[in-house]
């Protein structure tokens, strides 16, 4: 009963804080995020330890097959080339150039551990992405862009984390068997994300008239793909994504405008909680991670923290307005390849390159690593990893999310016409 009474607890306080923070014109993810650590602090409130699995399971699929569902196809088929760029080769740019500074910079920190710290915080945050940009008067291409990125981008992390992890236990890296992999986990989610969607398709044609059972299927569809194509050995991730931008077009040419409005409302009301105790259970695990590391590393690695996050943005920086001359050039050309409309400008490359947050698959892929290797020896520096991991996401979340309203401002970003 107690556990209950902490839910019921974390609810009440993340529906109020939401609500506080759209009247002040603060993001909600950081006053949930505060809120989170504050409340982790009172001793009177047991440790609220997040389970990696419940996150991947019930939080994730259903955030991403939302955010795939409602983001315009067209406009991220014109951005494919960028939202591939940043969505895998930044992410193992970002995980070689995180793990380089950690190698050096901290004590302790072996090749292998570095890159699982570099593959843990390779990948931006569609949830995080999407909060906080939300309401901001961003062009359509430039939300495309940063959602369809971190709705991709999380494979290839998975992929480079998978590979850190079993360097730390003595795996040889070969980097033909990694390519080979990556390959089978994207390919394989298109295939099962695109297959679970004709068979949803195939269900909703015979009992659209009723509309619960519709709701209710598509309800259930992002869980049984995300569970069926893990089961294979595939990405999860990518499958659940392809449902969600299949069943979008198939939705919008057979649902009735009532349907669409009911299905809306609930999914709003379903995405808005799940949401919201991200935010609040990403705060709430500072305070349990600090009691696992010895009080002198905490200001070190905070500071560590702080550097990681610069190095990442910078990175982020540089991709970005290389892939903006690239499209620029490509356009030139003149072969039809690269649209005007996926151009970028000065302006929305530095919205972009801002708008990289770090959320709860950094968190949940951090609070994963084993606690100990194969042989029964605990995994090394895991809780510095842990703490690191956790640092940078608030960085992000916090720094990024508080200052991006204002750099739009100060750039004066034209709001969108439609």
């Amino acid at each position: 009963m107690e556990n209950y009474s902490i839910v019921i607890f974390i609810l009440a306080i993340m529906i109020g804080l939401s609500a506080i923070a759209d009247k002040i014109k603060l993001p909600s993810p950081v006053l949930l995020i505060v809120a989170g650590i504050t409340v982790g602090f009172i001793p009177a409130i047991p440790d609220v330890e997040l389970n990696p699995d419940i996150v991947f399971l019930i939080f994730l699929p259903p955030l991403l097959y939302d955010a795939a569902f409602n983001i315009p196809f067209r406009e991220f088929k014109a951005n494919i080339s960028t939202i591939g760029t940043l969505a895998i080769s930044l992410v193992f740019i970002t995980a070689s150039g995180i793990a380089v500074a950690a190698h050096y910079m901290i004590p302790g920190m072996s090749w292998p551990l570095a890159f699982v710290l570099g593959a843990i915080l390779s990948a931006t945050d569609a949830v995080a992405a999407i909060s906080i940009t939300k309401g901001l008067g961003l062009s359509r291409n430039t939300n495309t862009i940063l959602e369809g990125e971190s709705l991709v981008n999380d494979a290839s992390a998975l992929v480079a984390y998978r590979f850190a992890v079993a360097a730390v236990t003595g795996t040889a890296f070969i980097l033909w068997k990694a390519s080979l992999q990556f390959v089978i986990l994207m390919g394989g989610g298109l295939l099962i994300g695109f297959i679970m969607a004709k068979f949803l398709a195939f269900i909703i044609k015979r009992v659209q008239e009723n509309h619960l059972a519709t709701i209710s299927f598509m309800l259930l569809a992002p869980f049984v793909t995300y569970l069926f194509a893990e089961n294979v050995h595939v990405s999860g991730v990518i499958a659940v994504v392809t449902l969600g931008l299949t069943i979008a077009r198939f939705s919008n040419k057979v649902f009735s405008d009532h349907l669409k409005r009911q299905s809306k409302s609930i999914w709003d009301i379903i995405i808005f909680m799940l949401n919201g105790l991200i935010f609040i259970l990403i705060g709430l695990q500072l305070p349990v991670i600090v009691k696992n590391i010895s009080p002198q590393k905490v200001l070190p690695y905070v500071g560590y923290a702080f550097i990681i996050t610069v190095l990442a943005l910078l990175l982020r920086l540089t991709r970005v307005f290389l892939q903006k001359t690239n499209l620029q050039r490509a356009f030139k050309k003149g072969d039809g390849k690269i649209t005007e409309t996926a151009l970028l400008d000065f302006k929305n490359s530095f919205i972009i390159s801002w708008s990289g947050m770090r959320g709860i698959v950094s968190l949940a892929i951090a609070i994963a690593i084993p606690e100990h290797l194969a042989n029964g020896q605990p995994f090394p520096e895991r809780s510095e990893i842990v703490f690191i991991s956790i640092t940078v996401v608030l960085f992000t979340i916090i720094g990024q999310g508080l200052t991006l309203p204002w750099l739009v401002k100060r750039l004066k970003i034209d709001q969108p016409t439609s």
